[in-house]
């Protein structure tokens, strides 16, 4: 069930309703009118409620992720470039979609989040595909979150940046087989994979979801999707005016690939077949150049960077100081990768902020240019269009983050410390007291409110280890062979960057 509407005031000691371009203000009352922001007056003396003290933020937006449940190092992964890590996300068996959704969203929620990107590139199985995403989309209403659900779509390379015949031949011959039937790309024309986008988007709206749901083209990257493909989308979210979700430039060995393939630019490429456009959200673009980064700029794409799943995969720093010089749109992503597997989007935002503000004297980062990259650009990735957000103010989305003043400024010895100097310097999803998203109270006192978050996690786990369990027998399991794969790409990736992009 949908969690409740927040009734009466919400009384904060400090309120920050734009963080960054406004001051603090201290000692306000919010008022709602349903699923907006009625009024914000000053606290009379008299008033308030007697409970923990507030500060008030707009909440924030994650414009990249996967609704991935099983975290990295759950799965024996960690340490792993993206390269050898992406076949680890297959070592454990689909389980029921709405379980592994609803655990997800519960997670990010929890920690501030009321816009989520979802590049749905692991699909559960055992159901159609379209029974799938309305189990996701019902997990998304029933937690309370906000999604874009991008189909994901390719149709080559399904191994390595090659035909899967060269990788194959460069692996150890007894793992070649396996890896094959499990990884390499069996491709699905075009029209067939748009059909799919629309047989989802006609589910969503027939099944009235379009108000946390919106459907989305994904192509998985350029790598993964031949000219066909991307020509064939282009077209679609011109006619259609679907937005387009996608990977670029996320790692050096994909621009190795690039600069081998598309001499001529990468981005310029994407402008050429009319994908480069404001309905476009690229994440990562860790090694985009600043000539990629002028003209994403100029034709209004938003960049999703992802700081933590970078760090964690070995994948390298986003040029964010040079993306916002340029004047791109600039978006924070966690990729299911947040730097503690948690999906705590405060310290996401702050990590993001102590690696791009600047060295010394030099600020290359404000903190409006911040609030904007954590909270405003984001609902526009998730939800298309001129979706808006990042702003406290009578007549906005009543998308709130209450915290705990009192556990955040909990060593307090003068009055005139900035909220937001405390905010950046400790804040982290254990301060968060209350979520709303739409005026709907999703969090109240750490515990997301539309679904029993515990029950779920724990019969997702039981039903895992069960699974996993009755699947033991065999000589070499396929997690033995994905860790032999990882071994075997690592002398395939050093050798195709020595032969300045070659196959791969």
């Amino acid at each position: 069930m949908p969690a409740p509407m927040h009734e009466g005031p919400l009384d904060c000691a400090w309120l920050l309703a734009d963080p960054g371009a406004q001051p603090a203000q201290s000692d306000v009352r919010i008022e709602l009118a349903g699923d907006r922001i009625r009024s914000i007056v000053p606290l009379a003396d008299e008033a308030g409620t007697g409970g923990p003290r507030l500060l008030a933020l707009p909440a924030l937006a994650n414009a990249h992720d996967h609704a991935r449940t099983f975290r990295s190092a759950t799965l024996g992964a960690f340490g792993q470039p993206l390269e050898g890590w992406l076949p680890f996300l297959g070592v454990v068996p689909g389980m029921d979609p709405y379980l592994c959704a609803a655990t997800s969203f519960a997670r990010s929620v929890r920690h501030g989040v009321a816009n989520l990107m979802v590049h749905y590139t692991r699909v559960q199985g055992g159901m159609a595909y379209v029974d799938e995403a309305e189990a996701v989309a019902r997990a998304a209403r029933d937690v309370g979150v906000r999604i874009g659900f991008a189909i994901a779509m390719r149709d080559r390379h399904g191994i390595a940046y090659c035909d899967d015949a060269t990788v194959l031949a460069a692996l150890r011959p007894g793992i070649r087989d396996a890896v094959a039937g499990r990884l390499a790309v069996k491709p699905v024309a075009p029209a067939q994979q748009l059909a799919l986008v629309d047989e989802v988007a006609r589910m969503v709206e027939e099944g009235g979801h379009g108000e946390h749901v919106t459907v989305q083209y994904g192509p998985t990257a350029v790598q993964w999707c031949s000219t066909p493909l991307l020509e064939a989308i282009a077209q679609a979210s011109a006619d259609t005016g679907r937005p387009v979700h996608m990977h670029l430039l996320e790692t050096r060995y994909q621009r190795d690939w690039a600069d081998a393939n598309h001499p001529g630019g990468i981005v310029r490429f994407l402008d050429d077949i009319g994908l480069l456009t404001p309905r476009l959200t690229l994440a990562h673009c860790s090694w985009a150049r600043p000539e990629d980064l002028a003209l994403i700029a100029e034709r209004g794409a938003t960049i999703a960077v992802n700081t933590s799943s970078n760090l964690g995969l070995k994948s390298g720093i986003a040029p964010v100081p040079e993306m916002l010089k340029h004047g791109c749109r600039v978006a924070m992503g966690l990729d299911g990768m947040a730097f503690d597997e948690d999906d705590d989007a405060l310290r996401e935002m702050r990590l993001a902020y102590s690696l791009h503000r600047g060295w010394g004297y030099d600020t290359m980062m404000t903190r409006e240019e911040l609030w904007a990259f954590a909270s405003r650009n984001g609902p526009r990735s998730v939800r298309g269009g001129l979706a808006s957000g990042g702003r406290i103010a009578p007549g906005t989305a009543a998308d709130l983050v209450l915290l705990d003043w009192d556990a955040l400024d909990d060593d307090a010895l003068f009055a005139d410390t900035d909220p937001l100097d405390l905010l950046l310097a400790r804040a982290n999803g254990s301060h968060i007291a209350k979520v709303l998203v739409g005026g709907r109270v999703v969090v109240d006192a750490g515990r997301v409110q539309g679904i029993d978050e515990p029950a779920l996690r724990a019969e997702l786990l039981a039903r895992m280890r069960s699974a996993l369990a009755a699947g033991h027998a065999g000589a070499t399991s396929w997690r033995d062979t994905v860790r032999a794969l990882a071994d075997d790409l690592g002398p395939f990736y050093r050798r195709g960057q020595m032969m300045g992009g070659g196959c791969c």
